[in-house]
């Protein structure tokens, strides 16, 4: 099914999109918002720019964005993919719990705040190029790994894992990282810790053309939370 945005709104754009059988490939897509929230097991690709809240409370399915998109791609997002070939705004992935978001480019500030992980379900966020301030700030579950591959400086900004009391963070990069919060522990990753990050890599790779062997050999910081974390007990029921 093919479905043109252009001069639709939200609404009318995603009427067409519940009510379509089959793959559904939408073009001339100019930053109409709330694309596929809350959709299941539909493969939709779109070919053009997204507004915000592409893919919320998504619980299923596959979305690929041919180009950039705009914040708060995936916001509480349940299951599924999303998949996207250019760059991504601000704080994707916001209080994430399940599925994958894998980003080919850059993402904005706040990316992975408040993700969250239960049982089976388990978040995760690929970023290929670098991400902005307060990466995986009060992370509470799940997977973020920040490649640093469009970059030779320090992938990430300032205030990495702010508030940090669950999940893990890893970051690709030869450089030191350095004013982590108190709420980190950082390490360098070790083999066998790296090999929990592998088919997400393989799975990046797939998408977008990268060389997984190649991009394993590299050294990662593995970021997890501190153990004498203040920020724990707010969340946790002892």
């Amino acid at each position: 099914m093919n479905i043109s945005a252009k001069s639709i709104d939200f609404r009318e754009l995603n009427r067409q999109i519940r009510e379509s059988d089959g793959d559904i490939n939408i073009d001339n897509c100019y930053g109409q918002r709330f694309i596929c929230s809350g959709l299941k097991q539909k493969k939709i690709t779109i070919n053009g720019t997204p507004g915000n809240a592409l893919g919320a409370y998504l619980d299923g399915g596959v979305i690929t964005v041919n180009g950039n998109a705009q914040d708060a791609v995936g916001d509480t997002m349940n299951d599924g993919r999303i998949i996207i070939h250019g760059n991504a705004g601000d704080a994707l992935g916001y209080a994430m719990r399940g599925g994958g978001i894998y980003v080919r480019g850059d993402t904005g500030y706040r990316t992975g705040i408040h993700m969250k992980e239960y049982k089976d379900k388990k978040p995760v966020v690929i970023i290929g190029g670098r991400a902005g301030s307060f990466l995986g700030e009060y992370l509470a579950g799940g997977l973020i790994v920040v490649l640093g591959l469009t970059s030779q400086d320090i992938p990430v900004g300032n205030f990495t894992g702010t508030g940090m009391h669950g999940g893990r963070i890893f970051i690709r990069t030869p450089h030191d990282l350095t004013n982590l919060p108190e709420q980190v522990s950082p390490k360098i990753a070790a083999k066998d810790e790296l090999e929990q990050i592998r088919e997400y890599i393989a799975e990046f790779s797939e998408y977008f053309g990268a060389d997984t062997e190649k991009i394993m050999q590299d050294r990662f910081y593995m970021l997890k939370p501190n153990a004498k974390n203040p920020y724990k007990q707010l969340y946790t029921v002892y």
